[in-house]
């Protein structure tokens, strides 16, 4: 057929800078906590799990009710295996054939995915000089195509980009006069920087907004794939369960989500030093000479490059791995720990002086000719 699946490399190297993960350890106090858990629960793994995830769901609003702010009722709220699942199940109960599905590029390559297998047709449009929606440019697309569904990842991936609360509300009251759905993709907002707001806090205005998150990236539990969407309307989670699997979410899965969500705290102290790493990755990488596009997620990305694979390859060569995505030009890395993010400076660091001493202009930064501080 000539498709390829999506997959970022999966190699065993020192430094693993390329799929945006929490790159600590989930800690001590919650691996017990996720421990027992099992164990309480896996002596009745002869039943199915609870179909409607009652507890999962009456934590994850008490969670948002501290994140953000925002008071959300536990039905309003659906959860699944990973917010991938959770968007082809939006998908899959809103778009399909003869149906437009719209979002706005550079973004997450699933979205074109999702559209495939649901058989939907997926349209883009571009984003500003700063890859900020171009609100006026978004607005007449619309209009010209009247898509069912919309998406816009906030803040966005691979260039970690958050959208204006006013961008998003406009858009929504758009869509919602032809019955149109706006999903907000939010995978990262814990990450986001202090007054970047989150579109949450838009759902008590707009029946027809949806905002998905994960438990993988700030709660560090990629490895236990959980997703969940908060819908300002309610049917929206009742249309979600014609198109899902019976029993979906295992019992496991569950537990596991409801131990993290209990020893939040431990884990959310890990997004601060995360987002202290960033800050001064951020402006390393500006001293060095590199254009580096400002972000509320874990991760930057960063270049101008002649040769971005070269580069990726180079840094490989040296035991760390990030990632080719995102604008031409451009790559991408996850802030890792102090200890990863030191190696991935000096990895850089030689890659550009190598390339310095030899004349090439590969690893400079845009317009840089020295080398980085």
């Amino acid at each position: 057929m000539g498709l390829v699946a999506y997959g970022a490399p999966q190699l065993d190297v020192p430094v693993r800078l390329n799929v945006n993960e929490n790159p600590f350890p989930v800690p001590d106090s919650v691996v017990q906590a996720i421990t027992n858990a099992v164990a309480a629960c896996a002596g009745d793994l002869n039943r199915y799990p609870d179909r409607d995830a009652r507890r999962l769901r009456t934590l994850l609003a008490e969670y948002l009710a501290e994140e953000s702010a925002v008071n959300v009722e536990p039905h309003h709220i659906w959860r699944a295996n990973g917010s991938n699942e959770v968007m082809l199940q939006l998908y899959q109960a809103y778009a399909g054939p003869g149906r437009i599905v719209m979002s706005f590029e550079p973004t997450y390559s699933m979205y074109a995915e999702y559209a495939r297998t649901s058989n939907s047709t997926y349209l883009t449009t571009g984003r500003g000089a700063e890859f900020e929606l171009d609100l006026d440019a978004a607005q007449t697309e619309l209009e010209r195509t009247k898509p069912t569904l919309v998406i816009i990842a906030s803040p966005n991936n691979p260039t970690g980009t958050a959208a204006r609360a006013e961008d998003i509300a406009q858009i929504a009251t758009q869509l919602g006069s032809w019955s149109g759905l706006l999903i907000v993709d939010e995978a990262y907002a814990e990450f986001r920087r202090p007054g970047t707001p989150s579109s949450l806090e838009l759902l008590s205005e707009h029946a027809n907004l949806v905002v998905t998150r994960t438990l993988s990236k700030a709660f560090g539990l990629a490895g236990a794939r959980i997703g969940y969407a908060i819908a300002a309307d309610p049917q929206v989670i009742e249309d979600i369960q014609l198109v899902r699997l019976p029993y979906h979410l295992s019992a496991v899965s569950q537990v596991v989500a409801c131990a993290a969500l209990e020893h939040r705290a431990d884990l959310r102290a890990q997004v601060a030093v995360l987002r202290t790493e960033r800050g001064r990755l951020h402006a390393w990488l500006l001293a060095g000479g590199w254009e580096v596009l400002p972000s509320d997620a874990n991760f930057l990305a960063f270049g101008k490059f002649p040769d971005r694979q070269a580069i990726w390859q180079a840094l490989l060569d040296q035991g760390v791995l990030i990632r080719v995505t995102g604008p031409d030009g451009f790559l991408r890395v996850s802030i890792g720990t102090p200890q990863e993010n030191d190696r991935f400076r000096a990895a850089l660091q030689s890659v550009h002086a190598q390339a310095h001493s030899g004349g090439s202009h590969a690893a400079r930064g845009h317009g840089d000719t020295t080398s980085p501080s």
